[in-house]
C-alpha cells in the first residue's frame, strides 16, 4: 500500500480528565467529568458489531448509506468489467475506511485513492485496507489538494468515482483528547491534521470580539453569537481558554436558561464553529467540490454526503450550476455544446431512513446528493 508519508502509532495517551469542578448546571450536560476517568464505558453490555462497522477503542463506527453509496458509485466503477476492471475511485474523505473497503470488496479490480488530512485516520485505514495493498493508494492531504493527487495518481485520463462523507469522522468525535466533543472534557484542540497549527484554544484566546461574533454567527449559525463573544473576551482577559470544560461552563452563563432548554446541546453550534474555523473545511469544501467534478471522465460520478446545512449549500450551489444549462436565457433552443455538464442522479438531498438511522444514530442528519458526467451511460 503506498503513502504519500511515514505516519506515526496512534495517539493512545491518559484518558482526558476534569482538572476542576464544573458547577451543577454544567454538569447536568457534561456528566463524564464528575469522574476522574471521562469516555464511555463500552466494555458492560456491548451490542455486536453490525457488517462493515470498523471498530476503533472498542466502539463500532459505522459507514452511512453504504449500500447506497455503491448502488449511485457502481454503475461509473462497471463500465468496462462488473469487477471494476480500468476504474478509479477516490475516497476524499477516508477516515476509518469503512466506505473504501466495502468498495474494494465489492469490486475486487478496482483501484482506490484514499484522502485524508488526519494522520491517525491515514494508520487506522491503511491497517485496516492491507489485504487490498496492490490496489490501494493512501494520501495525506486535505481534500481540496485532490487534482494534484489525481494528476499524479492517473496523469489526465481523470477518474470514474469519487466519495465525500463531510464533517468531523466518528473516530475523531469518540477520542476525548483531540477536543471536538462537548461531552466531555479535554484539550481545546479541534484539529483534524494534528500537524497544522491552529487550534480552538488559538482562536478563542486570540481573536478579537467582533471577529469572533461572525464567526459564531457564520459558521455555528448561533443567535446569541454576540453575547457568547462578550463573555468569552471577558473571561480570557482573567485566564486564557484550555480545555473544552471551561468553554461549556461558559456557554451555560452565556445563553439565556430558556434556549438552552431547546434545540439540543447548548454548546454544540459554538463547537462547530470553532471546528470549522480551526480546519478551514468551508473554504476547502468550495474548492474541493469543483475540482472534484473537473477530474471525473465522461460517465463518471461523484456522491457528496453532508451533515450540517452550511457544507450542504455549498454542495448544492456547485451541482445546481454543474447541471444548468449554459445556453444563454431566451433563446428558444439549447446550442451545441452549451448543454449541462452534469446530470442528477438523486431527488434533492436523500436522506438515511428509519431503519438506518435506529441503528447508526450519527446518519440522522446525512443529506447526500450525487451526479453524473455527461458522455457515458447514464443508469440510476
Amino acid at each position: 500500500m503506498k503513502h504519500s508519508a511515514t505516519f506515526s502509532d496512534l495517539a493512545t495517551g491518559p484518558q482526558a480528565r476534569a482538572v476542576w469542578p464544573l458547577p451543577d448546571p454544567a454538569l447536568t450536560y457534561f456528566p463524564d467529568v464528575r469522574f476522574a476517568q471521562s469516555g464511555r464505558d463500552l466494555t458492560a453490555g456491548a451490542a455486536p458489531t453490525p457488517q462493515g462497522a470498523a471498530m476503533v477503542d472498542d466502539e463500532p463506527h459505522i459507514p452511512v448509506l453504504l449500500d447506497r453509496c455503491v448502488e449511485l458509485l457502481g454503475p461509473a466503477l462497471t463500465r468496462i468489467g462488473s469487477d471494476g476492471t480500468g476504474a478509479t475511485l477516490v475516497d476524499a474523505t477516508l477516515g476509518a475506511g469503512g466506505h473504501a473497503e466495502r468498495f474494494l470488496t465489492e469490486f475486487a479490480a478496482l483501484r482506490l485513492i484514499g484522502l485524508d488530512r488526519d494522520p491517525d485516520a491515514l494508520l487506522l485505514a491503511g491497517e485496516r485496507l492491507a489485504p487490498f495493498t496492490d490496489r490501494v493508494t493512501l494520501v495525506h492531504t486535505r481534500y481540496d489538494g485532490m487534482a494534484a493527487v489525481i494528476g499524479d495518481a492517473v496523469g489526465d485520463r481523470g477518474v470514474d468515482g469519487i466519495l465525500f462523507d463531510l464533517g468531523v469522522s466518528s473516530m475523531q468525535l469518540d477520542r476525548p483528547e483531540r477536543g471536538f466533543s462537548y461531552s466531555t472534557d479535554a484539550p481545546l484542540d479541534m484539529r483534524m491534521d494534528s500537524e497544522a497549527d491552529l487550534t480552538a484554544a488559538d482562536i478563542l484566546n486570540t481573536f478579537d470580539e467582533k471577529a469572533l461574533t461572525r464567526l459564531l454567527r457564520e459558521f455555528g449559525e448561533e443567535r446569541f453569537a454576540g453575547r457568547i463573544a462578550r463573555h468569552i473576551v471577558r473571561r480570557r482577559a482573567v485566564t486564557p481558554f484550555s480545555r473544552t470544560g471551561e468553554l461549556v461552563e461558559l456557554l451555560y452563563q452565556a445563553i439565556p436558561a430558556p434556549a438552552r432548554r431547546t434545540g439540543g446541546h447548548p454548546a454544540k453550534r459554538t463547537f462547530q464553529a470553532l471546528r470549522i474555523a480551526v480546519n478551514a473545511e468551508l473554504e476547502s469544501l468550495r474548492e474541493a467540490v469543483p475540482a472534484a467534478m473537473a477530474a471525473l471522465r465522461p460517465g463518471g460520478r461523484i456522491v457528496v454526503m453532508a451533515y450540517q446545512s452550511l457544507e450542504d449549500r455549498i454542495v448544492k450551489t456547485e451541482f445546481a450550476a454543474a447541471t444548468a444549462s449554459r445556453t444563454p436565457p431566451g433563446l428558444p433552443v439549447e446550442l451545441p455544446g452549451y448543454e449541462p455538464e452534469f446530470v442528477t442522479l438523486t431527488r434533492g438531498a436523500e436522506r438515511a431512513g428509519s431503519d438506518e438511522t435506529e441503528r447508526n444514530p450519527r446518519s440522522a442528519p446525512v443529506r447526500l446528493r450525487a451526479l453524473q458526467r455527461v458522455g457515458g451511460k447514464q443508469e440510476r
